[in-house]
């Protein structure tokens, strides 16, 4: 199933250089969300990911930002409308 949903993270201050998150979010696998990063300090992405369910989709990407981003806080998760 196709799960379309979007996380948001707060970033600490010295973790700044956006070429260098969105490298490491390439290589963690997060190729099939959209970021924005327009708002300092924060990062949005959408993600359009297959799983076996939306737990499982938003579940895996948390676990890929976290890898790729270690110290962002989550502020949000949400599943598009369907």
């Amino acid at each position: 199933m196709e799960c379309v949903f979007t996380l948001k993270y707060q970033l600490l201050s010295d973790d700044s250089d956006m070429d260098a998150i969105m490298d490491r979010l390439a290589e963690e696998g997060c190729n099939d969300a959209l970021v924005g990063v327009g708002q300092p300090g924060r990062l949005a992405l959408e993600f359009v990911r297959e799983a076996s369910s939306a737990h499982d989709a938003i579940e895996g990407a948390i676990e890929d930002v976290r890898r790729a981003v270690p110290n962002a806080h989550s502020i949000e998760a949400a599943l598009a409308p369907v």
